[in-house]
């Protein structure tokens, strides 16, 4: 589904992405993990059309991103639920959730779309007057996830999920990620919480310093003994 070969990214002068390659399969969960500033938000920005890479390339279902807006990316059915949620805090769970479904296919679907991310969020439907800024925690990473959703995306990519959040919440975050992939959404997750992440993914990408070093399944990277001295403090 999504293919990105030998990318280097530049913030201006500065290289933060060398050489790196992969790709995410149909109906997969892939997870990037390193250590914070390895270069893993960028590669999601990269593939969503914020930042674009000096080399190499990236294909989604065949076609290639690399002169295509960030718009028009989500058209094709790409969505990122960013780091930190980026939501509008002075409008309302509604009005968060109607900014997700702008593109045409989604916006036919809108009403349709917010009854089925209340039925995942039902503490989102108890608030959806309420400002976005008012919620807690928890709620703010739902109300992103949710508004992910509403542009009915064939793959979407969480950045930092858990970040922040109480041990009870995360789980339900990963809970989440299990239901969107039931659902046939594609996922690309980046998260800090290693071991968790490793245990929901068919596939994984280990990134340093902005380099892929390892790759495999979720389960023998959870097996491996550098990860797990680096990433699992075994």
């Amino acid at each position: 589904m999504l293919k990105v070969e030998g990318i280097d990214v530049f913030y201006g002068d500065v290289q933060v992405i060398w050489d790196v390659s992969f790709e995410v399969n149909e109906g997969e969960v892939v997870a990037l993990i390193g250590a914070n500033g390895a270069g893993k938000s960028t590669l999601l920005r990269t593939v969503s059309g914020i930042v674009r890479p000096r080399k190499g390339g990236i294909t989604f279902l065949g076609e290639p991103l690399a002169e295509v807006p960030p718009y028009r990316i989500i058209e094709k059915g790409i969505a990122h639920v960013p780091e930190a949620r980026r939501l509008f805090p002075d409008m309302s769970v509604e009005e968060n959730l109607e900014l997700g479904a702008l593109k045409p296919a989604a916006k036919a679907r809108r009403a349709d779309s917010m009854e089925r991310v209340f039925t995942r969020f039902p503490r989102l439907e108890e608030r959806r007057r309420q400002l976005a800024g008012t919620l807690s925690g928890g709620e703010q990473q739902m109300l992103a996830i949710g508004r992910g959703l509403m542009s009915l995306p064939r793959m979407l990519m969480f950045d930092e999920p858990s970040l922040g959040l109480a041990p009870l919440l995360v789980e339900e975050v990963f809970q989440v990620v299990r239901d969107v992939r039931a659902d046939g959404v594609t996922v690309l997750i980046v998260e800090q919480n290693v071991r968790q992440t490793l245990a929901i993914a068919d596939r994984a990408y280990v990134l340093e310093t902005g380099r892929i070093v390892r790759h495999g399944s979720g389960r023998e990277l959870l097996e491996d003994e550098e990860v797990k001295k680096a990433y699992l403090g075994v």
